[in-house]
């Protein structure tokens, strides 16, 4: 899959992801919680995708 989140971004989603999560547990809080998670752990943002946006330096697999 190829990456276009740079560390930094993906740093911040997981940590997001996690507050998130901690703060919704079971509610509404909790999907974008997950989904922050999800695209910070994989590198890849479908809405980055759509929009033809990369933070990611580099390009390619990684």
């Amino acid at each position: 899959m190829i990456r276009n989140e740079s560390t930094g971004d993906r740093i911040m989603r997981v940590v997001l992801g996690i507050v998130l999560i901690g703060l919704g547990g079971f509610g509404w809080l909790s999907v974008p919680g997950v989904v922050a998670l999800a695209t910070g752990i994989i590198g890849f943002c479908p809405l980055y995708k759509v929009l033809g946006i990369s933070t990611c330096p580099q390009t390619g697999d990684h």
